[in-house]
């Protein structure tokens, strides 16, 4: 599957930016004395080569980077963000101040390399229950400061997202129903708190199953279920409530699980155990 650009909705440029200047600075420090080994007014070509199959994503950062540091820095780009791109290709060409394209590359291919690999790492997961009617989550288990980064290239990749964070839907899980004393407590007490927000219960057994659905959970997250008590859950729920399945999700489980009839499975992998897609940037400078 191939995302369409337009259906692709980056987070605000102002957090883009603010994802950039916060790596610039990390890498620059006081200032990049290998760059200054470069004369002042030289101008360079540089192009980006992948050497693996991927899926595009993370082309705002990547540009911010280059932007933030020279501003008429010309990026024409040969593919879109949720694009699968083969092994070979050129991604983009650049061209501007030399100083500003060796100064910002690693830190534009660090954005690149992760977002891509959280894309292509999803759409590994999605293709595997195309055709089912199992959506792909991910988790909040994300690169810290980079949650809204990584939770984009999930889309890019085909997947959806889970909650942002801890401030727009209620998971309960077993320390949350302990202190409050039951399931049916602690959806009461959520409701109570906070109306209008999803309430998700986590349960590990089909006692919690059913005190759960009729506590009113807007959606019931089955942990651990082995592949025969998916079915049967399914199966008793009869589609009154969304499930969701998490836990050990690894990639080679995926149809098994969507040919139960769950309705979501979050994956932690997507954005917790990725490879930085391999890429290189080769940099000419003009005249030479």
């Amino acid at each position: 599957m191939t995302v369409a650009a337009d259906a692709l909705v980056p987070p605000p440029s102002e957090l883009v930016e603010r994802d950039v200047r916060r790596a610039l600075e990390e890498d620059i420090g006081s200032g990049d004395v290998t760059a200054d080994l470069l004369p002042a007014d030289a101008r360079a070509t540089a192009r980006i080569v992948t050497h693996e199959p991927m899926v595009l994503c993370g082309r705002d950062w990547f540009e911010a980077c280059f932007r933030q540091l020279d501003p008429a820095v010309r990026i024409e780009w040969q593919f879109a963000d949720g694009e699968r791109v083969a092994a070979g290709a050129t991604l983009c060409e650049l061209a501007g101040d030399a100083r500003a394209l060796v100064t910002a590359e690693r830190t534009a291919l660090n954005f690149l390399q992760t977002l891509s690999a959280t894309a292509t790492t999803t759409a590994s997961y999605a293709d595997a229950v195309s055709g089912t009617r199992t959506i792909v989550l991910d988790t909040r288990k994300t690169l810290p400061g980079l949650r809204q980064a990584q939770k984009y290239a999930v889309r890019a990749g085909g997947g959806s997202n889970h909650r942002q964070g801890l401030h727009d839907a209620i998971l309960l899980k077993e320390n949350h129903i302990a202190a409050c004393g039951s399931i049916t407590a602690a959806v009461r007490r959520a409701r109570e708190l906070h109306p209008g927000v999803m309430v998700e219960v986590e349960v590990e057994n089909f006692a919690e199953l059913r005190e759960a659905l009729a506590a009113g959970a807007d959606r019931i997250m089955l942990d651990e279920f082995d592949r025969d008590d998916l079915a049967r859950a399914v199966a008793e729920v009869g589609g009154r409530v969304p499930l969701e399945i998490s836990g050990s999700v690894a990639l080679d489980r995926m149809r098994s699980i969507a040919d139960s009839g769950v309705d979501y499975v979050s994956v932690g992998a997507l954005t917790k155990h990725i490879r930085a897609i391999d890429l290189s940037m080769r940099v000419e400078l003009d005249g030479t």
